[in-house]
């Protein structure tokens, strides 16, 4: 093709708009801003081309290498037949070839402005992809949007027997939150670099470009220090990132559009930092790294210039290793107590008037105090400071970021004074809550009591993943692919609301996160395996585990069994799902059909097609539940750890013969008798009782169905 029918091509793809179509989601996530499909499609054949056209180099500056090394090896993850590279086409090439040099025909036509700049919040992530029969164009001010336009082409790729093709579309699209974040705790649990990355894959599937490594607390300090050494050595017990590989992974995160935010928690959470360095402590006790999990109150002394002068040392190296301008502190969960019972730290604060207006020793006087030392370095290493909410207090500065963990009044609080903010409370996944429960929680919901001016300080939000529960062997199964809805969340419009459709999505993008080498399937199930034994006892053993979750929360703390940083996590309860896509869907069908019952006459209510293919769902998985148990039992009890789970499997049996009969009932037109009706409900209430630390999700689908009348 020459050169003037390449750029003739380009300028269609470019500029002449599709006729409008009604808007689908298909198997985009997260949905963007604009879509407007086509009726044709754009097949892929071997030799797929693609050529990218961009300013010169020199307009671009130095991070022109890794902006196209970023695109090409992205590019390659289309997973599309016969890749054909084509050379960067320049606007110096076309002055060059004066419109008459021939070159390859190129499939797929890449253009930008200029390199994002990674590290700034609020770059133009924004991007332009069209899709024709004869070609696509993917367009962005900056490589950043191309290279979640590339994301985007991803999850259009539609395969077909042999055929490969991608559908007719026009899609204009940009982040509604400039932050989008997942907190990664390599503390509590070591994670491999290899971890890191598929993370970090699936972070650029799905749009998310924050990853909020949190490198230190009580049970380790995960980083290389060269100018305090005895905090790795000691502090990290063997596990930590050498500063080669701190750096391997900003490079991978950098191709990726992700920024890489550090944080090292202070003052509390430190018992690993005064383990390597005893003259940190707040009192004269030792401490070896924390083996036991909870929130230990263990801070460093805030009062001695020694504390200042170390952090200060280790700022000074770790604000050089992180490139971000954002340097994360921590800041929560200290109740000051190893500061009251000082009588030098106590003394000091009456000194320095940090009482309350009762008299009291006020700790949140003190740790301010701390917190303007700690921000007064930062800004010196030119970084800005981030803080989890409790830093947040009188004198504070503007300049500290707050990032709201307790409550939505923190996030609101904080803007309210000025200061930038991001949301997490709502968005901890390593509660075991709903991808339903974290898709309804909005950081800038329309109620918001803020003015517009304060509205802009919210920057976005991020999932955490604290992982005193999740090893390196289960932590994407905890991760994903629930942390999906959060992106969409945090990217696509509020009006984007519809749950189902997004739990659609999710399954897709579920299997999409495979292909990066995401364990969230493969390792609960490679666990099952192990506990069954045998091929016999795995489907069974896989019937019950596919309707237990978690406790919720932190229950997990007190329910029977002690846990430490040296126990295994490869009980039943890490191998059931975080969420049970069984018992979702259960739940959803028995509100199909209570739908249906409320519309339909008694006589003609199972005459439809629908209704008794929802019937006929609902019996035979019921039905699947009962008979479980007798094939079961027998593997739960020949070992020891799953004998726990008996009583939950004797449960389900029992519930789910209520699930029938209630069924059988509603089929004939019965009503439930109150005697049976009420049998049924205090039967049900039992079956909520957790065991092994798991519980019975299907438990609130089928009360719902022996509730109705």
């Amino acid at each position: 093709m020459p050169i003037r029918s390449l750029l003739l091509l380009l300028l269609f793809l470019l500029c002449e708009p599709l006729k409008a179509q009604p808007s689908e989601t298909r198997a985009l996530l997260p949905v963007p801003l604009q879509t407007t499909w086509g009726q044709g499609r754009f097949a892929v054949k071997q030799a797929f081309t693609w050529q990218v056209f961009k300013p010169e180099q020199k307009a671009l500056g130095a991070g022109t290498a890794l902006a196209d090394s970023a695109i090409t090896e992205l590019v390659s993850r289309l997973v599309l037949p016969g890749f054909t590279p084509g050379r960067p086409f320049t606007a110096e090439m076309a002055r060059q070839a004066r419109l008459t040099t021939p070159l390859p025909s190129a499939n797929l036509i890449i253009q930008y402005g200029r390199i994002g700049n990674l590290p700034q919040v609020g770059e133009d992530e924004s991007y332009s992809l069209r899709v024709t029969p004869m070609a696509v164009a993917l367009t962005a001010p900056t490589h950043l949007g191309v290279l979640h336009g590339l994301a985007t082409l991803r999850q259009l790729i539609t395969t077909e027997k042999r055929a490969v093709w991608l559908p007719e579309v026009d899609i204009v699209d940009k982040p509604r939150f400039a932050w989008r974040g997942l907190l990664l705790d390599a503390a509590r649990h070591f994670m491999p670099v290899a971890v890191v990355k598929r993370n970090l894959d699936a972070m650029w599937a799905t749009k998310l470009n924050v990853l909020h490594w949190h490198l230190t607390d009580d049970q380790g300090f995960r980083v290389e220090s060269n100018v305090l050494p005895r905090l790795h050595t000691i502090g990290g017990e063997g596990q930590f990132y050498t500063q080669a590989q701190v750096r391997e992974v900003l490079r991978y995160a950098a191709r990726r559009g992700i920024r890489v935010v550090p944080e090292f928690d202070l003052p509390g959470h430190t018992t690993a930092w005064i383990a390597a360095h005893p003259e940190l402590a707040s009192n004269d006790s030792t401490y070896g790294v924390a083996k036991r999990w909870g929130v230990l109150n263990i801070a460093i002394d805030p009062t001695k210039e020694t504390t200042y002068q170390l952090l200060n040392t280790l700022l000074g190296e770790m604000t050089a290793l992180f490139p971000d301008p954002y340097f994360h502190i921590g800041g929560d969960e200290n109740d000051g107590r190893f500061w009251k019972r000082n009588p030098r730290i106590a003394q000091y604060m009456r000194n320095n008037k940090m009482v309350t207006a009762k008299g009291q020793l006020d700790k949140h006087a003190l740790q301010t105090a701390f917190n303007r030392r700690l921000l007064q370095m930062l800004t010196g290493y030119q970084k800005k400071m981030v803080g989890w909410d409790e830093i947040l207090g009188p004198g504070l500065p503007v300049d500290a970021v707050i990032q709201s963990w307790r409550g939505r009044k923190g996030l609101y609080d904080a803007v309210k004074e000025g200061h930038p903010a991001i949301l997490s409370n709502g968005y901890y996944i390593d509660l075991n809550y709903s991808a339903a429960t974290h898709y309804a929680n909005d950081p800038l919901p329309q109620d918001a009591p803020l003015t517009n001016e304060q509205k802009q300080l919210i920057l976005g939000g991020e999932a955490t993943m604290w992982a005193e529960f999740a090893d390196s062997v289960i932590i994407d199964s905890r991760i994903w692919p629930r942390t999906a809805a959060v992106a969409e969340r945090l990217w696509s419009s509020a009006t984007i609301t519809d749950v189902p459709d997004m739990y659609r999505r999710l399954a897709l993008v579920s299997k999409e996160l495979e292909a990066f080498g995401l364990q969230h399937r493969r390792a609960p199930e490679q666990l099952l395996r192990q506990l069954a034994g045998t091929p016999t006892a795995l489907v069974p053993l896989r019937t019950l585990a596919n309707v237990l979750e978690p406790v919720k929360e932190y229950k997990r703390h007190f329910q029977g069994f002690k846990y430490t940083t040296q126990t295994p996590l490869n009980r039943l309860v890490d191998a059931a799902p975080a969420e049970s896509d069984v018992a979702r869907e259960f739940g959803t069908a028995v509100d199909g059909m209570l739908e249906y019952l409320k519309l339909a006459p008694t006589a003609d209510r199972f005459q439809g097609k629908p209704s008794r293919a929802l019937l006929a769902y609902l019996t035979t998985q019921a039905r699947l539940w009962q008979n479980n148990d007798v094939l079961v039992q027998p593997v739960l009890q020949q070992n020891p750890t799953l004998q726990e789970y008996a009583p939950l499997s004797s449960q389900l049996r029992a519930i789910a013969t209520l699930a029938l009969e209630r069924l059988e009932q509603l089929e004939k037109g019965q009503a439930p008798t109150a005697v049976w009706q009420a049998a049924a409900l205090k039967q049900l209430d039992a079956a909520k009782a957790p065991a092994g630390q798991t519980e019975l999700a299907v438990v609130p689908a089928i009360r719902r169905l022996v509730e109705v009348k």
